[in-house]
């Protein structure tokens, strides 16, 4: 059975740029439709802040991304700022509550968001259909419509949908997290337009190895520390989390956008003070005491024991009195520096983002709209624009489909 339906906006992708651009987009009486092939919207919203959604960030700028482009994102981010989210958060009375670096997480639930985003779509009317597969779309230069097939299934029935709208928001997200809807979908759509789509590789993600630091951290799994971490001209101070597979944790995923196989990252153990002072210091007022033990004061034990066999196994049973002050100078410089190769990455299973994506060449930075193809907007991840860990990701998801949805309602659908 094949339906034919006519809409304003067809929208795909049912996650948080997809839904704000709907309920946007449908504001003055736009017939849109939503069509996600997960069997439900919002996948990757409640899956992210621990299921608490760090739904955007107080502090946001351009700096806050990652683009071929740096410029692209300033009018998205500009015309729809963090506040204006936070005042939609506010006005449906959803609890939320800053922590560290201007970061705003639900007190309550991820699905508050979700909840908020649904409702938005229910009052303008939006139609979401969920587990729909879209194929065969294409566009026609003579009157200027879009048509797709949809292929709907559910556990009571498969059909089809033959859909034609005025205006196409691709909004299906990138290749990371794949179990919660992740695909190279958009990007394949892309291309079907002749965009550009940069070379892709995961973000925000940890990091893994295969010599002796795997041994290390799968007996550190679980032990955190707060740590400066860097790597091609770029340091983040976060929280450092050492896994069975390698490390992670924020400081780790922040730096993992800027790391290239190959590459080493340089930890700084001591981000908060200058080691060597502390260990002459030690040295001058008890001098008795063991390198473990003075450093186990400002480290996990466990830590400061694996730290031992790496730097000073020959010296481990010496007192720091018998230390010299240029062997103590050569280990806090190893200490301040700890130069790590990672074998690679946990990939796209693990990874928050998406790095690279569409080129933002064609894509105008005031609407999302591809130039030169009347109707055909961009939004959100899967384009070459990805955020710092921290609520920027999903900031970039509401302003882009904001200029999109803008756009749509100045245009006559």
């Amino acid at each position: 059975m094949v339906e034919i339906s006519k809409y304003d906006v067809v929208i795909l992708g049912g996650g948080a740029g997809g839904l704000f651009c709907a309920f946007e987009a449908a504001k003055n009486g736009n017939k849109v439709l939503v069509l996600e092939k997960a069997n439900k919207v919002g996948k990757k919203i409640l899956m992210s802040g621990g299921g608490r959604c760090n739904f955007t960030n107080r502090e946001v700028n351009p700096d806050n991304f990652i683009s071929k482009n740096k410029h692209f994102s300033k009018s998205a981010l500009s015309g729809y700022n963090p506040q204006k989210f936070v005042d939609l958060v506010e006005s449906h009375g959803i609890e939320y509550e800053e922590r560290k670096h201007g970061q705003l997480f639900c007190i309550n639930s991820a699905k508050d968001i979700v909840k908020m985003l649904l409702d938005e779509c229910n009052k303008k009317g939006v139609t979401i259909i969920t587990n729909a597969t879209p194929s065969n779309i294409s566009f026609n230069n003579a009157n200027d419509l879009y048509s797709l097939y949809a292929e709907i299934d559910t556990r009571s029935d498969n059909y089809t949908l033959k859909i034609s709208s005025k205006a196409l928001v691709v909004a299906t997200g990138a290749l990371s997290v794949p179990t919660l809807g992740g695909s190279g979908f958009g990007y394949d759509l892309a291309k079907q337009f002749n965009l550009d789509v940069l070379d892709l590789h995961a973000g925000l993600v940890p990091f893994m190895f295969s010599d002796h630091l795997k041994n290390i951290c799968e007996k550190l799994s679980g032990v955190s520390l707060t740590i400066s971490v860097g790597c091609n001209n770029k340091t983040f101070t976060e929280d450092m989390l050492f896994t069975h597979r390698g490390l992670s944790g924020p400081a780790i995923l922040q730096i993992s956008n800027y790391w290239s196989l190959g590459d080493e990252i340089s930890i700084n153990l001591f981000p908060k003070i200058n080691i060597e002072d502390f260990i002459k210091n030690s040295k001058k007022n008890t001098p008795k005491q063991k390198l473990r033990t003075i450093i186990s004061s400002q480290l996990p034990k466990a830590v400061v024991d694996e730290l031992e066999s790496l730097f000073w196994p020959n010296f481990a049973d010496l007192r720091v009195g018998e230390w010299s002050n240029n062997q103590i100078e050569i280990l806090s410089r190893n200490l301040h520096a700890w130069n790590i190769k990672p074998s690679s990455t946990e990939g796209y299973r693990t990874a928050e983002v998406t790095l690279c994506g569409i080129d933002t060449k064609d894509i105008s930075s005031k609407t999302m709209e591809v130039i030169g193809q009347k109707g055909l907007y961009f939004i959100g991840e899967v384009l070459d624009v990805t955020g710092h860990l921290g609520g920027y990701n999903f900031q970039w998801a509401w302003s882009s489909a904001y200029a999109a949805a803008q756009d749509l309602l100045n245009k006559e659908l």
